[in-house]
């Protein structure tokens, strides 16, 4: 009987990249993915989250989950919470392998190896001084229209929030060739659009020499049958006229920008140890939309921060209205161990982090609102990504969610379409 396994994945874009690839190591070694929601497996890949103190509390849950799911399974545990805190996720009963954030590729090799053994395993170790990028790449799990893409790893930025470099080291990028290579293999697997993901991206070439991210999307921009590259998460610092002119020369960079921001007080930015000023973060969105006038910006925002004062949360209100997001993720500070901001004083009280999440909630989605009517009526090309109720369902480059209905079949296929209303899933028509 063939050997099962499956990933439970928390966290970013990133981690689900790194859980596909290790779906792909396992498969080629002879096991099969089975339903972690419906079915029993022989071995359990946890991949965890860090980032607040609920991702712990949800990787500890899965963790326990799993063995409880089979308790002859061999459980392995990956990522960021793993790598912070390596005796604590040992100590969890039922762990068998601990990982971390490197070493991802001998995951196959360390399980089977404690297995057998009836021992367990810990490989974490101090990756602060890694220079090379490590990556496990993903070669032909292909199920779905678009990719991402891990270009580069770490950060060197030290938010004083952020627990985020001490799991995942320094900034570490992937050599441009490499890149090609991948987008490659992808748009040779029918891949319409790549999603360049990492932990830091728009750092990405800091650590090679003359390079930077533009140089790179220029690059994967030559790949035939690559007919869209999209970022994740930014920082505001890359955008510049020099950019924004390449993207727009290249001509297959989406319109859809998500822009970190944090908030929208200086006070508070430097209390953050961001590297901007709200001036500049509002003066990098105009030059987007002075190149792309349609260009959906999102972002962070977290509230309640060490210190922030009635007037710093309107900071961010301010904000906010004024550049107009498609979209804002609001997050309540959660204070992280061994962060700066951890030790700070003036922490707020959970009931106005709270109070104020729900008021800025409120105000994001006037915009989202006023983002999607200014989109009606527009001719836009659309990438169909699935097929659900009768209606073909894809995104804009600007990262609108529209539904029509067509007897071609759509799926994998980039169309013009004309937005009718402003819906959260648009209707539109073919063009």
């Amino acid at each position: 009987m063939a050997k099962t396994f499956s990933i439970l994945t928390l966290g970013c874009k990133v981690n689900q990249y790194e859980s596909e690839a290790m779906a792909e190591l396992f498969e080629k070694n002879g096991y099969i993915q089975v339903d972690n929601d419906t079915d029993v497996a022989d071995v359990y890949i946890v991949n965890t989250c860090t980032v607040t103190n609920l991702s712990d509390r949800k990787s500890r849950q899965y963790i326990r989950r799993a063995k409880r799911e089979n308790p002859d399974s061999t459980v392995a545990v990956v990522g960021c919470y793993a790598q912070v805190a390596p005796k604590e996720v040992e100590k969890i009963e039922g762990v068998d392998v601990v990982i971390g954030t490197s070493e991802r590729s001998k995951i196959v090799d360390l399980v089977e190896e404690a297995k057998e053994d009836d021992k367990k395993i810990n490989i974490v170790r101090d990756i602060k001084k890694d220079r090379d990028f490590q990556f496990i790449k993903i070669d032909e799990n292909f199920h779905k229209t678009r990719s991402y893409m891990k270009v580069q790893d770490g950060c060197n930025r030290y938010c004083t929030y952020c627990i985020i470099p001490y799991a995942r080291g320094t900034i570490r990028s992937r050599r441009i060739g490499d890149c090609v290579r991948e987008a490659t293999r992808l748009a040779n697997a029918g891949y319409k659009e790549i999603i360049l993901t990492g932990i830091h991206v728009g750092s990405y070439g800091v650590d090679l020499g003359p390079v930077r991210l533009i140089d790179l999307i220029e690059a994967i921009a030559e790949v035939d049958g690559i007919e869209r590259i999209r970022l994740s998460s930014v920082e505001p610092n890359i955008i510049s006229e020099d950019f924004m002119r390449r993207a727009i020369a290249c001509s297959k960079l989406c319109d859809h920008f998500h822009l970190s921001l944090q908030s929208g007080s200086n006070n508070i930015l430097k209390a953050m140890n961001r590297h901007y000023t709200k001036e500049v973060y509002i003066e990098k969105t105009k030059i987007i939309k002075k190149y792309m006038p349609y260009a959906g910006l999102t972002t962070d925002i977290i509230v309640g921060f060490p210190g922030e004062s009635d007037e710093d949360f309107e900071a961010s209100m301010s904000i906010v209205r004024e550049v107009e997001f498609s979209k804002v993720h609001v997050f309540k500070y959660s204070k992280r161990k061994n962060t700066p901001a951890a030790n700070m004083k003036n922490q707020i009280d959970g009931n106005i982090k709270i109070k104020r999440s729900e008021i800025l909630m409120e105000l994001a989605e006037e915009y989202l609102k006023k983002f999607r009517k200014k989109n009606m009526n527009r001719t836009c090309k659309v990438l169909f990504e699935e097929y659900e109720d009768g209606y073909y369902l894809g995104y804009t480059s600007n990262y609108i969610r529209v539904k029509l209905k067509s007897r071609e079949n759509l799926i994998n296929k980039i169309r013009d379409v004309k937005i009718l209303n402003d819906e959260n899933i648009a209707c539109a028509k073919l063009l």
